[in-house]
C-alpha cells in the first residue's frame, strides 16, 4: 500500500516536472509542496515528535519510489533523515522536541554538515571549531557538498572542540539558517541531481546557546558514523529508484522500437541485457532491504551491510542506467529521455556519504563474524 501510494503520488506530482527541475537547476518545489502535504517529507521522525514514526525498510520504499521519477526530489526525504538522524540517535529530549517536531510538521527541513575542503573521506581531519564561551559556543568554519544548504532552515554541524584528541574532540551541534554568521555559497554546478541545491555553508563567529549540542562534548565524531551506518542505506534506496526508473523506461521503449520489421525487445541480444539489469537491480534491492531491517532493528552488523548495500546498489545504479542508455541507442543519448538524467543522477551515488572505495574499506573491516 505505502509503495502504491508514493508511486501514484510521484507519476503524478513529481514526475511531470522532472525534466525541467534538471534542466533549469532549480529546487523542486513541487516535490516538496506534495511529499509534505500527504507527510512523506520526513517519514522516519518518531510519532512522539509528530512524525509518521515509520520504520527504516518503510522509508527506503519511500526515497526509492520517488527517486524512481525524480533523484533531486528524493533527496527531500532522504536529507530530512539524514540531518535529524543524528537527534534521533544522541540529542536530549528537549532538543528533539525543539526541532524534530518543526520537520515532521514540514515548517523547515534538515541539513547535515561533516565534509569540509580538506576534509572528505578524512572526515576527522575537519578544521570547523566550536569554542566554549560561557553559556554559548562560538562556530568557526567552512563545510562543504553540503545537500540542500540554504533550503533547509536546520544543519547538524560536526566541530572541533579539542583538537588534541583528534575524532574524540569533536562535537556536534544544532545551527539555524537565521543564526547570525550563516551564510551560503554559491550552488555546485553539478554533473546530476541538479534540482538539489549543493552548497558550501559558511559559519562565521556564529554563537549559539550550548543546549544546541547533540549529546555529550566529544561525542560529536561516533554520533557523525552511526548517522552514516543508518542513512547508507537510504543513499541504496536512491540508486534503486534511479535504476528501477530507468529499466522500466528501457523496456518501454524495446517493445515500442522496431528494426529489421520487428520490435528489438524480440531479439535476443536485447532481452539478455534486460535480464542482466533486472537480476543485478533485484540483488541489489534484496541487499538494500536487508540493510533496512537491520537499521531498524540496530544490529550489530549493520555498518557492514550499510556499506554493503551503499555500495553495491549505486553500482548497480550506474550499470543498469548506462545500459539503458544503450537500449535506446542515440536517442538515449539526447535530453528528450530520461535516462541520460538517470545516469548523470545515479553517478553521485557512488560518491557521496562515502566514496565506493570507501565503503569497501568499511566492509573490509567490519566483515560479518
Amino acid at each position: 500500500m505505502l509503495r502504491d501510494t508514493v508511486r501514484a503520488l510521484a507519476e503524478a506530482k513529481i514526475a511531470p516536472f522532472a525534466a525541467e527541475v534538471d534542466e533549469q537547476g532549480r529546487f523542486p518545489q513541487e516535490a516538496l509542496d506534495a511529499l509534505t502535504a500527504a507527510d512523506l517529507h520526513a517519514v522516519h521522525i518518531p510519532e512522539q515528535y509528530g512524525g509518521a514514526g515509520a520504520d527504516a525498510l518503510a522509508t527506503v520504499i519511500v526515497i526509492e519510489e520517488v527517486a524512481r521519477v525524480c533523484a533531486s526530489s528524493s533527496l527531500i526525504p532522504a536529507v530530512n533523515k539524514l540531518g535529524s538522524l543524528p537527534l534521533v540517535l544522541s540529542a536530549s529530549e528537549d532538543l528533539k522536541k525543539q526541532y524534530l517536531s518543526p520537520v515532521a510538521r514540514g515548517e523547515a527541513m534538515f541539513s547535515y554538515c561533516l565534509s569540509e575542503p580538506e576534509a572528505g573521506s578524512d572526515a576527522a581531519s575537519m578544521k570547523t571549531r566550536a569554542v566554549r564561551d560561557g553559556d554559548d559556543y562560538v562556530l568557526n568554519g567552512v563545510k562543504r557538498w553540503i545537500t540542500n544548504a540554504g533550503v533547509s532552515d536546520y544543519y547538524t554541524v560536526m566541530a572541533v572542540t579539542d583538537p588534541e584528541k583528534r575524532s574524540k574532540g569533536i562535537s556536534a551541534f544544532v545551527v539555524e539558517k537565521s543564526d547570525e554568521g550563516v551564510s551560503f555559497g554559491a550552488p555546485e554546478k553539478k554533473l546530476g541531481i541538479k534540482g538539489s541545491p549543493t552548497r558550501e555553508v559558511y559559519l562565521d563567529n556564529v554563537r549559539i546557546p550550548a543546549s544546541r549540542m547533540i549529546g555529550d562534548e566529544g561525542t560529536g565524531f561516533a554520533t557523525a558514523m552511526a548517522t552514516l551506518d543508518h542513512t547508507r542505506v537510504t543513499i541504496a534506496a536512491q540508486a534503486l529508484g534511479i535504476a528501477q526508473g530507468a529499466l522500466d523506461y528501457a523496456k518501454g521503449y524495446v517493445q515500442e522500437r522496431k528494426q529489421f520489421g520487428k520490435a528489438i525487445a524480440d531479439f535476443q541480444g536485447i532481452q539478455f541485457m534486460l535480464a542482466d539489469m533486472a537480476m543485478k537491480l533485484e540483488a541489489a534491492r534484496a541487499l538494500t532491504y536487508q540493510a533496512a531491517a537491520k537499521s531498524e532493528r540496530g544490529d550489530n552488523d549493520l555498518t557492514f551491510f550499510g556499506a554493503a548495500a551503499k555500495c553495491y546498489a549505486s553500482d548497480v545504479a550506474m550499470e543498469v542506467t548506462i545500459d539503458a542508455i544503450q537500449l535506446l541507442g542515440g536517442y538515449g543519448y539526447t535530453r528528450d529521455y530520461p535516462v541520460e538524467r538517470m545516469m548523470r543522477d545515479a553517478k553521485i551515488t557512488q560518491i557521496y556519504e562515502g566514496t565506493n572505495q570507501v565503503q569497501r574499506i568499511v566492509m573490509a573491516r567490519n566483515l560479518p563474524k
